[in-house]
């Protein structure tokens, strides 16, 4: 395997790894902002962008999350046949499925850059009442989704390492993998 492959690999990990451990700690403030929405709505007048803002991140949450999971093997599977076949086999389905993968978020990532580009370049809003501008959140949906489409790529050659014998490790331990 040539080493700027296991370096693709290695570097794709950590950054993911890095993203996905920070985003996790957004759940904490959409908690914050929906209690702060429920808390005015009961006692004052609620704020016009407190659901929007808390969908916005609950969307920055889930796609930029979406390569740390998939690097951590946390997506629903369906188990029925995989579990059961040997690790040899399971390596070749993984390594045909994910091309599928890839193609579905190279076409994905074609959409989100044409939207951005559009949000940015007309500075499309929302239509809510209170407006936001939409170009922030699609750049984040956007980075999302090439960091994602950039980790199913580091699968796939993963994938290909271990078919033809080798491991590449990206310096988890066990425990980590398993967090």
């Amino acid at each position: 395997m040539p080493s700027v492959l296991i370096a693709y690999v290695r570097v794709v990990n950590k950054i993911n790894r890095t993203i996905g451990r920070v985003v996790m700690l957004g759940i904490f403030v959409m908690m914050g902002i929906l209690l702060y929405a429920s808390f005015t709505k009961t006692f004052f007048i609620p704020p016009l962008w407190s659901l929007e803002v808390s969908q916005f991140l609950m969307v920055g949450y889930f796609l930029l999350g979406g390569a740390y999971s998939l690097q951590m093997g946390a997506h629903v599977r369906m188990d029925l046949v995989y579990g059961n076949w040997r690790p040899h086999t399971r390596t070749w389905v993984d390594a045909f499925t994910v091309l599928f993968l890839i193609f579905y978020l190279a076409l994905l990532l074609y959409g989100a850059i044409s939207s951005t580009t559009y949000a940015l370049e007309y500075g499309e809003r929302s239509y809510s009442a209170w407006r936001p501008y939409m170009a922030p959140i699609k750049i984040i949906m956007t980075f999302g989704i090439l960091m994602t489409l950039l980790q199913s790529i580091a699968i796939l050659i993963t994938d290909v390492a271990r078919l033809r014998g080798i491991e590449i490790h990206d310096g988890l331990t066990e425990e980590e993998r398993e967090q």
